[in-house]
């Protein structure tokens, strides 16, 4: 994508010979990996796949829907039809002759019209060739008038009355209809086929024809005289007969302009012609001479006239809705149609057979020679369309990169080159400068607004005068700029912090002090410079008295302070961050806390009472007794230890359980004994057994077990795994429940009947 022109309308080359070179298939094939390092070829931008053609291209037409475009091209001759919503090729279809022109019969590509070299004209539909038909003479040109269904063909030669032809083909019956006659000026007899079927060389000829099809519906034809005809298809007779301008007749010109192009403004008032010799005339059909003269400059035919007018009325403000594009081989004019301002200029480097304008947008597409077709984006004619709606963005990303040498900048060239040599002040700053006597002395200060445009070297002049020292303040300003930047593009790295205690402590103190030193120089460079402000002499003489009798205190950091030195060196002055003190004060520090003791979970705790049930009712009452003075035992040598470790090291944090047993101290005893107390007494030996299990602690529990049940418990848990938990299902015959008469009976025995009772069978099987 290149800005074709860096005028005031940029234009920008979507897709041509000047955006990417033509290669042969087999030059492209063996240099694709050097051309990845083009530059220019990696660049480009493909809008259309395949638009293109072996050799060249004759016409382009774009449909009424906007969503295809059709071309016709050589060699083999061939028609491309591109789907544009997709930006790619639909189809291509081969022809047997090259093709001259062609039209679209309907909204899409379904249905076409082409006028092809051999004198023929050849039907399309979507499925291929529909009809083709033979015409007398050499068609020219090639228009369809939608009111009567007809196509019109002018061409070539004269009939047996001498006059010229358009032959119309009557599309709804099938067959041609009565032509209309031109005055061509006769056949040439002089040369060669004088008199013949299709004429002589230089023999009269009509050349193109308009419709205006949106107004009156009148038809005008351009002849090799130099006249335009008009004609109304609803009488099917000549209206009136516009001659050649005077400017024309006036010239010394070998052989007579030709008319090569003709165009009706939307309106039906106005109309353009082009002619042989690059001459573009605008006319009203109120009047019988020429509105305007344009000359295109390269003295070759006028091959497309169009007016650039918008089908809505949403179009944009910017002058482009009268604008009028001419082309000729060698380039594509964009000028106001009033005045014949020029607008803007296209000029590719190939010579261009056909230019088709995508209504209501900026973009041009091109039939050309050459391999590859062009396609122009002006985006101030109109914005792109809506199939590439995508472009409007390049543009703009182009216009705000400052260094791409494709990119229109409006910096450059443009209005506001006038006032580049000039600097505006308004009357304050003229004041500074000492510049408000010259208001009306000079020409050098030219009013405008609410100040005056000085000239840029009285400006620069008297900026030094009134400020002397203005080169070094201009040179310490880009000293500190760059010493700024370095700052800025610095890498900082977290300072290593060396102590032997507390670290995560000094890392937060030194991270405080960073940012305190950090904020300092933001605000001093927002001062404008490292150096501090100057004072006053008065100031400055107390300041010389305070530094005489007061010694000046370097600052240090808290981590370089010998007061505190020894916080962060020796073991005493550790921070316990697990204490409940330290996590009150800092709730958001995230701690490391250490593992907590799982206490005995209900399940747990019934095993245990089974395993200790399992000696029976009869030792319930002395294993209690034996645990309760173990139980009391270990709680005095824990008291006691407490207390010497207490007395030993007073700095001791508070454990959770003694705070929570403690509940302040002092004030929490007292509060017991004066508070009432409950107590609940039970006979039932059981449950009164439960409750003491359920107030003692786990570590109190093992203690008040016997050694004995203790070194079996741990033999029982060997096994177990760390981390799962082991289950273990052992069936089990549940016991014989004695019929109640039996336990009545045996209520005032001493012992139980059963035991030295003898069995009634001697198979111990059985029993089992």
């Amino acid at each position: 994508m290149k800005l074709s022109n860096q005028s005031t309308v940029p234009v920008y080359t979507i897709a041509g010979a000047s955006t990417a070179r033509p290669l042969p298939e087999w030059l492209a094939r063996k240099r694709r990996r050097s051309l990845k390092r083009d530059p220019e070829f990696a660049n480009r931008i493909e809008l259309l796949q395949d638009f293109e053609f072996e050799e060249a291209s004759a016409c382009v037409r774009v449909s009424e829907n906007g969503e295809w475009a059709m071309s016709t091209g050589t060699y083999k001759p061939q028609i491309h039809t591109h789907y544009l919503p997709h930006l790619s090729l639909s189809f291509a279809r081969h022809t047997d002759t090259l093709n001259q022109t062609f039209i679209l019969l309907s909204s899409d590509y379904t249905k076409s019209l082409h006028l092809q070299t051999d004198r023929s004209l050849e039907f399309h539909t979507a499925g291929g060739l529909h009809y083709r038909t033979r015409l007398p003479r050499y068609g020219r040109d090639l228009k369809y008038n939608k009111r009567t269904a007809e196509a019109l063909v002018p061409v070539v030669g004269v009939n047996a009355d001498g006059s010229g032809e358009v032959y119309r083909l009557n599309l709804e019956l099938g067959r041609y209809m009565k032509a209309y006659e031109v005055d061509v000026g006769g056949d040439d007899f002089e040369s060669l086929g004088g008199g013949a079927l299709q004429g002589g060389i230089r023999t009269g000829a009509v050349n193109c024809a308009a419709i205006a099809e949106e107004s009156h519906g009148l038809m005008a034809f351009g002849t090799s005289l130099g006249t335009v005809e008009l004609w109304d298809s609803r009488s099917r007779n000549r209206v009136s007969v516009i001659g050649q301008p005077q400017s024309s007749l006036d010239s010394d010109l070998e052989a007579t302009p030709q008319i090569t192009a003709l165009e009706f403004h939307r309106s039906g008032l106005n109309f353009a012609t082009g002619s042989s010799t690059g001459v573009v005339h605008t006319y009203d059909l109120r009047l019988p001479v020429p509105l305007l003269k344009k000359e295109h400059g390269y003295d070759y035919p006028i091959q497309t006239l169009k007016y650039l007018t918008p089908s809505s009325r949403s179009s944009s403000s910017n002058g482009s809705e009268n604008l009028i594009l001419s082309a000729d081989k060698r380039a594509i004019k964009l000028w106001n149609s009033e005045k014949g301002d020029h607008w803007t200029m296209i000029e590719p480097a190939v010579d261009l057979n056909c230019v088709e304008w995508l209504p209501d947008s900026g973009m041009l597409l091109t039939a050309n020679e050459g391999r590859q077709q062009h396609a122009f984006f002006i985006p101030q004619l109109g914005p792109a369309p809506r199939w590439c709606a995508f472009l409007d963005n390049l543009v703009e990303e182009m216009a705000e990169d400052t260094e791409d040498p494709h990119a229109f900048n409006t910096t450059q060239q443009g209005a506001g080159e006038v006032y580049d040599n000039y600097k505006f002040l308004d009357m304050k700053q003229l004041g500074e400068f000492s510049l408000d006597h010259l208001i009306g002395q000079t020409n050098l200060l030219r009013p405008y607004m609410h100040g005056y445009f000085v000239a840029q070297k009285l400006y620069e002049q008297a900026r030094l005068l009134a400020n002397p020292d203005m080169a070094e303040q201009a040179r310490q300003k880009s000293i500190q700029q760059r010493i700024t930047k370095e700052r800025e593009s610095r890498i900082r790295g977290n300072k290593k912090v060396t102590v032997k205690v507390n670290r995560r402590y000094a890392e937060k103190l030194a991270a405080r002090e960073e940012a305190n030193e950090q904020r300092k120089a933001e605000r001093v460079l927002r001062r404008g410079g490292d150096e501090p402000q100057q004072m006053s002499t008065a100031d400055a003489e107390v300041a010389e008295e305070e530094v005489d009798v007061v010694p000046k205190k370097k600052t240090e950091r808290l981590l370089d302070d010998a007061r505190f030195k020894s916080m962060f060196e020796e073991e005493d002055f550790a921070i316990d961050e697990q204490s409940r003190e330290f996590v009150m004060h800092n709730p958001s520090t995230n701690t490391e806390a250490a593992p907590r003791k799982r206490g005995l979970t209900a399940v747990e705790e019934d095993e245990l009472d089974e395993r200790r049930g399992s000696s029976g009712e009869d030792d319930d009452d002395s294993e209690d007794e034996d645990a309760a003075a173990d139980a009391a035992a270990l709680r005095a040598r824990q008291q006691g230890k407490r207390r010497d470790n207490d007395a030993e090291d007073p700095r001791k944090r508070i454990g959770s359980t003694s705070y929570k047993k403690g509940a302040g101290g002092k004030t929490s005893q007292s509060r017991a004994t004066q508070e009432p107390q409950m107590r609940i007494s039970s006979s039932n030996t059981a449950f009164k057994k439960q409750k003491d299990r359920q107030s003692k602690a786990f570590g109190d529990l093992a203690s008040s077990l016997p050694a004995k049940q203790r070194a079996s418990d741990a033999r029982a848990n060997w096994g177990n795994s760390v981390g799962e938990k082991e289950v273990t299902f052992a069936p089990s015959k549940p016991p014989k429940q004695r019929p109640q008469q039996e336990i009545n009976a045996d209520a005032g025995r001493d012992r139980a009947r059963g035991k030295d009772r003898r069995s009634a069978s001697g198979n111990v099987f059985r029993q089992m």
